[in-house]
């Protein structure tokens, strides 16, 4: 996320990254989430009830990228919105004296619907908790599954995915980086390292 943290020290925000690898090309992204998209429709009983939903900032390309893919497969229309969780973090009072925020832009009733939420990357798990709290003022969906692009570890809520690119194990130190065409102008993602000032 583009916030900072509740849990970075003054020492945390000093440090700088360093690249360690890359973990996936343009090409491996697009195979991963061709992947996905048969992964959902195979998991899905009722293709009529299915929605994506993608928690700003990255997820939103996923989202938009994943009903192309299902329209291609299948000639359906998968409804997408957005949702923007900064009112619902848990570390609101250290973001700032005015969190920015960026509108929540879901145009489809979700009560009932078979949601998909998405984020890039799946850390401690409190981006997802603050984005169902987010979600469930919008209505009640009959289901809420989880797509992450990445899985790196480190959970400290009870919260996985069901969708799953690529699990990688990262140490503390180390950041995964997911850059997507539409915000990053590029397609890839890394490893880095925080490397100490």
């Amino acid at each position: 996320m583009w916030l900072c943290y509740a849990s970075k020290s003054l020492a945390d925000k000093m440090s700088t990254t360093r690249l360690k690898s890359q973990l996936m090309t343009a090409s491996e992204i697009d195979r991963t989430l061709v992947r996905l998209a048969h992964e959902i429709l195979e998991k899905t009983k009722d293709h009529d009830r299915l929605a994506f939903i993608g928690i700003r900032r990255r997820g939103i390309p996923m989202a938009t990228r994943l009903a192309a893919k299902i329209k291609d497969l299948e000639s359906r229309e998968v409804p997408v919105g957005t949702l923007d969780i900064n009112l619902y973090r848990d570390d609101l009072s250290t973001v700032g004296d005015r969190p920015q925020l960026n509108a929540t832009d879901i145009q489809f009733d979700v009560t009932g619907k078979d949601v998909v939420l998405m984020d890039d990357v799946l850390y401690t798990g409190r981006t997802i908790r603050a984005a169902l709290d987010a979600l469930f003022e919008h209505g009640r969906p009959a289901r809420v599954q989880l797509l992450v692009l990445i899985d790196r570890g480190w959970r400290e809520l009870p919260i996985e995915a069901r969708y799953i690119g690529r699990k990688i194990q990262t140490a503390a130190n180390e950041i995964i980086e997911v850059k997507f065409h539409e915000i990053d102008q590029m397609e890839k993602v890394l490893l880095v390292e925080k490397v100490e000032d």
